[in-house]
């Protein structure tokens, strides 16, 4: 089992930054890609950005060159640093562990989940 405890969100002024961290315990942090989620109300739940074990990204179209994911393996840590937030990007993101792929887009292929925090980003 991996657990992961999400951190970081609350309200900001659109244009403004943030960093959520997401610190996992359990198994061995280095063996899992992780990846970043958000739901917004109503809406299903959609990939963001994703980290290879290795350190490879990839992003969703929507948060390129605005959202940045880092993981530091020495504290079990990954990290979304969110910058230029629009009113869209409020929702309650989650992070997520996965063994075999990062790199789909595809929230089946994680087998861990957070609780999720909240980030609201007003206009």
């Amino acid at each position: 089992q991996v657990q992961l405890v999400e951190s970081g969100g609350g309200l900001v002024q659109a244009g403004g930054s943030l960093r959520l961290s997401c610190a996992a315990s359990g198994r061995t942090f280095t063996n899992y890609h992780m990846g970043w989620f958000r739901q917004a109300p109503g809406k299903e739940r959609a990939f963001v950005l994703a980290i290879s074990k290795s350190g490879n990204t990839y992003y969703a179209d929507s948060v390129k060159g605005r959202f940045t994911i880092s993981r530091d393996n020495a504290k079990s840590t990954v990290y979304l640093q969110m910058n230029s937030l629009k009113p869209e990007d409020t929702a309650i993101y989650y992070c997520a562990a996965a063994r075999i792929r990062y790199d789909t887009g595809n929230g089946a292929e994680y087998d861990y989940w957070g609780q999720g925090t909240q980030v609201t980003v007003s206009s």
